[in-house]
């Protein structure tokens, strides 16, 4: 296929040696089928932030840190190299994600290099060698869904034992292939020690799982593997080997209110992002 542009500057480097197809194009980035030395990988090319509509970037940003003075200033300021210097520390958080999540068992594409905006990995396939299609995409008995959802919580505790939450994990960001679920898109992923909007998120997260495999598994709708892991986060006593039981008992203290309306805001905002998913793959399709 024809070489696109963004493309073209990592193929005259020598990064990528040919360009087999496209495998997707969203709002928030074009996905490419590459061969890069020798190796069959995909190219993830990051759309211009005033194309994206990740327009709550800002709410995932808190907590990350900027070594550069320079550059922190000037990202606060929000001048165009600070808006510059915003887009590389975004795209440098899923590199970086990726690479943590592999160290801590957890299974995501393996990231190659971010490069001029352009984020090589792992292509994942399904048993036939083609590509692996999203969760959303495929229909599960009873008991496979409630393996993949065991397989999903076990994730995102790991995830929240290396400090990181996804922050905008839902059946659109889960590949599935020969073993089970994959989990990709990961550039807004927050820390969950730094970031206010850390424990919202993780319920989002942990409830867009419930609702999706509970469609095959309607007693999943109940559990409260989210509560249950943020308790025990904020304990201290959270590991990768914790079993989790999916109960959580809720405290009789007076509700905060900060807190509630922080959780009204953030389901008003997944059901508009959830929508323009649905039409972007209505898109696609």
């Amino acid at each position: 296929m024809k070489i696109p542009p963004r493309l073209q500057p990592l193929v005259e480097d020598g990064l990528i040696d040919d360009v087999l197809s496209q495998l997707m194009s969203g709002k928030e980035a074009s996905v490419y089928v590459v061969r890069s030395g020798g190796k069959i990988c995909c190219a993830k090319v990051y759309k211009e932030i005033d194309q994206r509509s990740f327009k709550k970037a800002v709410s995932y940003r808190e907590g990350r840190k900027v070594r550069n003075s320079r550059r922190a200033r000037a990202m606060e300021k929000g001048s165009k190299f600070g808006r510059d210097e915003q887009e590389k520390v975004w795209q440098q958080a899923e590199v970086d994600a990726l690479s943590l999540l592999a160290k801590a068992d957890i299974r995501a594409p393996v990231p190659y290099g971010c490069f001029d905006g352009v984020l090589l990995m792992e292509l994942i396939t399904d048993a036939n060698g083609n590509v692996a299609p999203r969760l959303n995409d495929i229909t599960l008995t009873k008991d496979q869904a409630l393996h993949h959802h065991e397989l999903m919580i076990n994730y995102v505790k790991r995830m929240l034992c290396i400090g990181l939450i996804h922050g905008d994990l839902s059946e659109f960001n889960v590949l599935v292939d020969a073993n089970g679920p994959v989990i990709i898109d990961l550039p807004q992923a927050v820390d969950a020690s730094a970031n206010n909007n850390a424990k919202w998120m993780l319920e989002r997260d942990v409830k867009n799982m419930a609702n999706y495999y509970g469609q095959y598994v309607p007693e999943l709708l109940d559990t409260q593997y989210a509560k249950e892991m943020w308790a025990l986060f904020e304990a201290g006593t959270l590991k990768p080997e914790t079993e989790l039981t999916g109960i959580y008992v809720e405290s009789d203290a007076d509700a905060d209110i900060d807190s509630v309306m922080a959780e009204i805001n953030a389901v008003m905002e997944e059901a508009a992002l959830r929508r323009a998913r649905i039409a972007e793959q209505e898109q696609v399709d």
